[in-house]
């Protein structure tokens, strides 16, 4: 096998494809996730070709194929993470990749965000990558080789309205891996930013809607799913793999990542004012925000789809949809 690499926030999505991205390039993968159910279902698709590159056909020359492996781990449990870590590096000896896939999106204006709402996102999308840069860099400096990948979004570099707890850990997890980049120069350990826009892998159906559920996912689950404001969760887990391992800096996924990465540098003034214009546009919601409660209520995706009830939004939402029964959406207890 080409190495031995772990995967948070394997189950699912853009997590298990790349997963099985790494698997068909012969990595050992060590997948977490909170889900057992979820897991088990990732190591039959993931092992049995279902996702992912389609197996090589014999004797072309390619690497053999790995292998995928669950592991029950929440990355905003620092203890849970260093025992998965120490756990794959007891049993196969070394680490070699490490990517934090793992997300939560909760959806909403700010007057129905509380402090619970922040703290799930920045616990997952920030403490999380924190936690599992922090457990495997010790291996990978005392190898002199490594490879670190966090995914973060558009909404890490600009951030988004309705997404604003998103956006918040989302930036905070460009700083740690910009941050690690420069601290791990002439290491031979690399940390890659990756920044994706909207990509079609069926996460609408698990998003968390805090506001007026229905109408928000009217225009979330679109967004998430046409062909021109997102891109194919296939290609986007290819580049993925492709840029970590290469130890590039940065990976941007989409012409409209890249765009607004920079006009917002360039104009940060103008791009807040014209974001604000579009917060307006955007639907209000419950008033049980802004707070520092603890209470993170929430509505799931398929629960708002079934409550707006519109053939014409799950019709423009259909690519989306074919995603989520593909990557293992469906089904699953939680985000």
């Amino acid at each position: 096998m080409t190495g031995v690499a772990l995967v948070a926030g394997a189950s699912r999505g853009l997590g298990l494809l790349v997963s099985a991205e790494l698997v068909a390039r012969g990595h050992r993968v060590h997948g977490c996730a909170r889900d057992r159910d979820e897991l088990d279902r990732a190591e039959r698709l993931v092992n049995g070709g279902e996702v992912g590159p389609r197996p090589p056909a014999a004797g072309d020359g390619t690497p053999p194929r790995g292998e995928f492996v669950g592991h029950v781990c929440d990355v905003a449990d620092a203890e849970a993470v260093a025992a998965w870590v120490d756990g794959v590096r007891a049993a196969e000896g070394r680490i070699d990749v490490a990517i934090h896939v793992a997300g939560i999106i909760q959806v909403g204006p700010v007057e129905s965000t509380t402090l619970g709402h922040f703290r799930a996102a920045i616990d997952t999308m920030l403490l999380g990558p924190v936690h599992l840069c922090l457990a495997v860099l010790p291996t990978m400096l005392e190898a002199g080789t490594g490879r670190i990948g966090v995914v973060s979004s558009v909404g890490g570099v600009v951030s988004v309205p309705h997404l604003l707890p998103y956006s918040v850990a989302k930036f905070g997890a460009v700083g740690l891996t910009e941050g690690l980049q420069a601290e791990l120069s002439g290491t031979g350990v690399t940390a890659t930013t990756i920044v994706p826009g909207l990509m079609r892998t069926g996460g609408h159906v698990h998003a968390q809607f805090v506001g007026d559920a229905a109408k928000d996912y009217a225009w979330f689950a679109p967004g998430a799913s046409l062909p021109l404001l997102s891109v194919s969760a296939e290609r986007a887990a290819r580049r993925i793999v492709d840029g970590v391992l290469a130890g590039r800096s940065q990976v941007e996924l989409t012409p409209l990542t890249w765009v607004g990465r920079r006009v917002h540098g360039l104009f940060p003034g103008p791009t807040s004012r014209l974001l604000g214009l579009v917060a307006r546009a955007l639907p209000h919601g419950r008033q049980q925000g802004p707070s520092l409660s603890g209470r993170t209520e929430s509505v799931k995706g398929a629960e708002a789809r079934e409550a707006l009830d519109s053939r014409l939004v799950d019709g423009v939402s259909v690519l989306g949809d074919r995603a989520a029964a593909r990557l293992n959406e469906e089904g699953s207890r939680e985000e």
